[in-house]
């Protein structure tokens, strides 16, 4: 099948068009290509192609440029070309012609129905897919912004059994319409030369892939051919894989939890997650590895071996929407957002202020699309929005918390989903993650409060009584005053939260919020296991008016927990636990 395809591919790019009018009525040969490169926000547009001769030429032009001069130009340069190769051929100076001087060519473009097309049109318009540049006898078919890759790039780590997804950068092409080969190495039998090696194409097709135990020792090759949806296809890609596939961790906190998540559930159900997954710049400073995670084998903080085994778990969870928090941007764009992708999750990130980390949230493409997205950096909208004065009035009194407030870089992602089957049924979907100090309750509080105002407009306001699920790491566990503002709808002015950090920093105000929230999983023991900390952190707060529980994932057993101590290790990726359930509408 792929050697028709390829053979399809070529003669299409290389059957000619119909001889275009003014020719010398002979039919050309197979055409060579031009490529052109116009991007509308750029001055200048690229054209490159091989002359007769040999030698490849790239120009740049103006877009604005009458096509007339970029011709004039094309002829120059063909003329000169043919001028080096006539000073290379003794015949031609036997013959007595003059040394370096050729013919200008006649150099002229048409278009694909075969008009001439006029040369004071500009040339962003003039080099149009499918037109017919002649060079004299030279006949190249113009390809405008073919598709083409930038980047193919394979991860440094690769585990049997953990799903391997490449980072490809493409222009003019999207990654769903490229075309995915995938090889393991071949040795020759008896330990020839290495030189000998060959490649053994795979059963498997598609982005993602995932080795199994018998590819361990063997390294990976993707051949990758950028495609745009519109049946164009531009040139391959190969990479190969710096090593060779290794043999898996064994069992893993979350290979349990899959037997409850095997297929996404039905049309009248969510199954939602919320995972702190451990940022990078977080696991790689010398402080995590000597301090937070001595017991972490350094290895299994590497953020390629981590990234096996986040993807292989969330891909496992089979769900609807996945609330992420501490989410590095490269690990988004570069593995998460394309590996989710390929099992039908659109994801959307927001990045903390002045951070290399933030939120994401991922929904299910064929149950839910996108209404909008209402994000916000707390601090900047305490300052900036009406919604917030009178909060903003209150805190103003409190200058040093007030100071403490502005400097946090925590921010709010809502989006607003609709059902794609009962358009009916809207969700208001809520991921944040809150200051973490110990001492920050009175912070925490404020947080909350600019959340709950700013969700009651979405859900409230500008979507009316439409169901709101809250997810994130709250870094307050149930006994707080954070987790009862939300759960109970007000805090009292009189709280302990108020004076976290001691009475210089007491800051007494009396809050609400109009929602009825429950945490949808309850009170787990644990949802943060380090060395010198365990406790629950983390919830999926949902509207218990409009929405009920079906039921609730079990988390990973303390045995499966400590088994190399505490968290993260070798068989789980992050130092908090996901929470998983599955909720229906009422």
């Amino acid at each position: 099948m792929w050697r028709r395809l390829r053979s399809a591919l070529r003669s299409l790019r290389g059957s000619p068009a119909a001889p275009p009018h003014g020719g010398d009525g002979r039919p050309p040969a197979a055409m060579e290509r031009a490529v052109v490169r116009c991007v509308p926000s750029e001055p200048k547009l690229s054209l490159r192609f091989v002359l007769p001769d040999g030698s490849a030429r790239h120009m740049q032009r103006d877009q604005a440029e009458p096509l007339g001069r970029a011709l004039a130009r094309i002829a120059t340069n063909a003329a000169k070309g043919q001028g080096k190769a006539g000073k290379k051929s003794k015949k031609a100076r036997a013959e007595g012609g003059a040394e370096g001087e050729a013919a200008v060519p006649a150099v002229r473009l048409f278009s694909r129905d075969g008009a001439a097309v006029a040369e004071e049109l500009p040339n962003a318009a003039a080099w149009q897919d499918g037109a017919v540049l002649h060079i004299g006898d030279a006949r190249y078919r113009v390809e405008r912004n073919p598709p083409a890759l930038t980047e193919l790039r394979l991860p440094r780590s690769l585990l049997a059994g953990f799903p391997v997804c490449p980072k490809v950068s493409a222009e003019f092409a999207e990654p769903q319409h490229c075309l995915f080969r995938w090889f393991r190495e071949q040795r020759p039998a008896g330990g020839g030369d290495a030189a000998a090696e060959a490649w053994v194409e795979t059963a498997a097709a598609g982005r993602v892939f995932t080795p199994s135990n018998a590819l361990v020792g063997l390294r990976l090759k993707l051949r990758c051919t950028p495609g745009d949806g519109e049946q164009r296809y531009g040139p391959a890609l190969e990479v190969e894989s710096s090593g060779p596939v290794e043999a898996g961790p064994g069992a893993c906190t979350f290979d349990a939890r899959h037997l409850y998540t095997r297929k996404v559930c039905g049309r009248g159900s969510v199954r939602a997650v919320s995972y702190n997954i451990l940022a990078d710049t977080y696991a790689q400073t010398e402080f995590s590895r000597t301090v937070l995670y001595p017991y972490c084998a350094p290895y299994a903080l590497e953020i390629d071996y981590r990234q096996n085994l986040l993807k292989k778990e969330l891909v496992g969870y089979s769900a609807d929407l996945i609330c992420l928090q501490e989410v590095d941007k490269s690990v988004f764009v570069d593995s998460l957002a394309p590996a989710l992708d390929a099992f039908g999750l659109e994801g959307l990130f927001r990045i903390k202020e002045k951070q290399h980390e933030g939120l994401a949230t991922f929904y299910r493409r064929d149950k839910f699309s996108l209404l909008s997205q209402h994000d916000i950096a707390f601090s900047e909208a305490l300052l900036s929005e009406p919604l917030h004065r009178e909060l903003c009035e209150q805190l103003a009194k409190y200058p040093l918390v007030q100071e403490k407030v502005l400097q946090r870089s925590s921010v709010l992602q809502v989006l607003v989903l609709q059902s794609t089957t009962d358009p009916s049924r809207k969700l208001c979907v809520a991921n944040t993650h809150l200051y973490w100090h110990p001492k920050g309750g009175n912070i925490r509080l404020i947080q909350i409060a600019v959340a709950m105002s700013h969700i009651k407009h979405v859900a409230c306001d500008l979507y009316p009584r439409i169901p709101v699920i809250f997810c994130g790491d709250f870094n307050s566990t149930p006994s707080s005053g954070a987790y009862s503002f939300i759960s109970s709808g007000g805090i009292a002015e009189d709280h302990e939260d108020w004076v976290s950090n001691g009475e210089e920093e007491r800051c007494s105000m009396s809050l609400s919020h109009p929602f009825k929230l429950q945490s949808a999983c309850g009170e787990p023991a644990y949802t943060n296991y380090v060395g010198g900390f365990h406790g629950c952190l983390d919830y999926i707060f949902i509207d218990r008016n409009a929405l009920e529980v079906e039921q609730v994932i079990p988390l990973p057993s303390h045995e499966e927990i400590t088994t190399h101590q505490a968290l993260p290790s070798v068989s789980h990726p992050s130092d908090h636990i996901a929470l998983i359930c599955d909720l229906k509408w009422k």
